[in-house]
């Protein structure tokens, strides 16, 4: 019998080997320059809260949700407002590429067109602020808002999320009780809101949000409204007044804002593109339970702290909503963009308000029938 199969059996082998070997280590030589050379792309971002706001924490926990997806390929840092603009110039910022991002609300641009404020400011239809980011998403507003942008030169991407809870009427050093005691009351508010305010006989002071309460504590202003119960709260408002008057239609439906510098957006390569498309939703529906969560909690602290609320009387809401459509119908009127926008709004409205109405049952009455109270027994 040969022995030769069994001798070259081994040889074979360690031929196969010495190759596999020698490739895995070409493998490595060309990988490890590939590790070595991956580089972070590095975004400074410029949120428009103070640092002890919960809305800058907004901002924070997006930019965590993409540099934890991103694995060190980008990394976004947040800094609080005023940082390196004020909070009212940070669009020119992100567009000029002074920051490469930003956090806000679309309000906070009025001055560039009226129209932007229509992403928040009002009664929206009776869309609630679920609602408006839908009509936005998949109604159209997203096209509309970025023809505003490019017809003002603007070098951004902007992207809507969090739906925010209904905004109070406002802090006041004495409840309002009827819409006659607005007039010549010193307010603070954002947007188109200022338009209905000073159409119920306000006279506004549009401030930044780090700026309300020391205004208030000096009397430059009687009254202001800023947004929730946590940050008010944190912005110290019980500190200095200790009336809120709660619902309001001036801001019912208003979100966040993220926005980037287009050109540096538009340089990362599509899979970073498709990480900050995802946080952003991500962020989105994080941001609606941490509110909850967070502003009820505060929302009873702040009642410990012998603030008193009040509910808004249904009078002074319908004048809200008079106010309003003498607003809609004044800058509908002055700007082709603004009744543009509120016919695509109200369009989407009357479909989508129909449905919501006729399909959600009334929380409040399974609420009441939980914890409200009940009548006290009759005697026998």
């Amino acid at each position: 019998m040969s022995v030769e199969p069994k001798d070259q059996a081994p040889a074979a082998r360690r031929r196969f080997l010495k190759k596999a070997a020698t490739g895995t280590a070409a493998a490595g030589a060309l990988a490890a320059p590939m590790i070595a050379t991956a580089q972070t792309t590095s975004l400074r971002f410029q949120s428009t809260w103070p640092s002890k706001d919960i809305f800058h924490e907004y901002a924070q926990d997006f930019a965590k949700k993409v540099n934890d997806m991103a694995g060190g390929r980008l990394k976004i840092e947040v800094l609080p407002a005023g940082s390196v603009v004020p909070a009212f110039q940070l669009l020119d910022a992100v567009a000029k590429g002074t920051l490469d991002g930003g956090h806000g609300v679309v309000a906070y641009h009025y001055g560039k067109n009226s129209a932007l404020a229509l992403w928040g400011s009002g009664p929206s239809f009776g869309m609630d602020p679920n609602m408006l980011l839908a009509w936005h998403n998949y109604g159209g507003g997203k096209a509309l808002l970025e023809e505003i942008y490019a017809s003002l030169n603007l070098d951004v991407a902007s992207y809507l999320y969090g739906p925010m809870p209904t905004q109070p009427f406002g802090w006041f050093k004495k409840p309002i009780a009827k819409a006659a005691d607005m007039k010549g009351v010193k307010f603070r508010t954002v947007g188109l809101a200022v338009d209905m305010y000073t159409d119920m006989g306000a006279a506004v002071n549009p401030l930044p949000g780090g700026e309300i309460v020391p205004a208030l504590d000096r009397g430059l202003i009687d009254g202001a409204e800023f947004n929730n119960a946590s940050s008010d709260k944190l912005l110290g408002f019980p500190d200095v007044v200790k009336n809120c008057m709660l619902q309001s239609f001036h801001q019912s439906g208003e979100q966040f804002e993220i926005l980037f510098n287009k050109t540096k957006l538009n340089a990362l390569p599509a899979e970073l593109k498709a990480i900050v498309d995802y946080a952003v939703q991500a962020a989105s529906a994080d941001m609606s339970w941490k509110a909850i969560e967070r502003n009820s909690k505060d929302y009873e602290e702040l009642k410990k702290a012998g603030v008193k609320f009040y509910k808004t009387p249904d009078a002074i809401l319908r004048a809200q909503l008079t106010a309003w459509d003498k607003i809609m119908a004044k800058k509908g009127g002055e700007n082709a963009m603004f009744k543009k926008i509120l016919d695509s709004q109200r369009a989407f409205a009357a479909r989508a308000g129909q449905w919501q109405g006729d399909y959600t049952v009334d929380f409040k009455m399974a609420y009441n029938h939980y914890f409200g109270r009940k009548a006290p027994a009759k005697k026998a």
